[in-house]
């Protein structure tokens, strides 16, 4: 396949090893980027079985394209769809989507896991209590400089989880191309070997339900067990500490 791949808009530390994986299995690609408050930007190669690598804004406007594999945004990443084939075995099954400025009840003294339900980057979701929130809220609809989140952006509201381990899953035709760790016992500390459990809980969910032909599985080490946190885009998901080249050979090795 040929490759574009986006100047590191993310300052990954570990962004420039997809540049060292092309160079070593001799795969054609090239560096592009958006022009200056656009969606444009400048291909060379008339090629069509491209796969694109860099921002979420990227792997959007990639979908307008006609390139396979291209990108695969938009598939069954939303949780509203994803729920429908994982149910129990996600982390937060049973939360409600709602949009920013709404209202929501609250028990006394509780809190709650509350993250952007589609626009992935536009806030970190975390664990707030109601006073937290109220005040993320208001301060951020009556931020001049707040271009990202509307009134209407849509949120994800579950319950808070005590979490042991964090990793991400990357999956290509169902098999498991590579892992990293990205949070270990609530410090960040990034492996790549994922426990044989761990695996073994990715490898029977993406037999259970396809999100796409290759996409990440964020999964998390709880008290009762593996559970899935969210699935991701793999055109613009961050590497880690994860074997780029595995990812690549498997790609490579599907759509080749």
């Amino acid at each position: 396949m040929y490759y574009l791949i986006q100047k590191n808009v993310f300052q990954d530390p570990r962004y420039d090893e997809i540049f060292r994986v092309m160079d070593a299995l001799k795969l054609p690609h090239e560096i592009v980027q958006f022009y200056p408050n656009s969606t444009a930007f400048d291909v060379k190669t008339d090629r069509k079985d491209i796969f694109v690598y860099g921002s979420v804004k990227l792997a959007k406007v990639a979908k307008d394209f006609d390139w396979t594999p291209g990108s695969f945004y938009g598939n069954n990443h939303e949780y509203e769809k994803y729920a429908v084939g994982y149910k129990e075995n996600i982390l937060n099954f049973g939360s409600f989507i709602c949009e920013f400025k709404d209202e929501f009840d609250w028990k006394d003294h509780e809190k709650l896991f509350i993250k952007p339900s589609r626009e992935a980057k536009v806030f970190t979701g975390k664990v707030f209590s109601k006073p937290e929130w109220e005040d993320f809220v208001y301060n951020t609809l009556n931020n001049k400089e707040n271009q990202r989140i509307k009134t209407t952006t849509l949120i994800q509201v579950s319950k808070a989880h005590q979490l042991i381990k964090e990793a991400r899953i990357w999956i290509v035709n169902k098999q498991i191309a590579t892992s990293s760790y990205y949070l270990f016992h609530g410090n960040i500390d990034y492996e790549e070997n994922v426990a044989e459990d761990g695996l073994e809980f990715a490898a029977n969910m993406a037999q259970l339900y396809n999100v796409a032909d290759a996409y990440v599985m964020d999964i998390c080490k709880t008290f009762d067990g593996w559970k899935i946190m969210e699935v991701n885009c793999i055109n613009s998901a961050g590497f880690y500490k994860a074997n780029v080249k595995n990812i690549i050979t498997a790609l490579e090795e599907f759509y080749g």
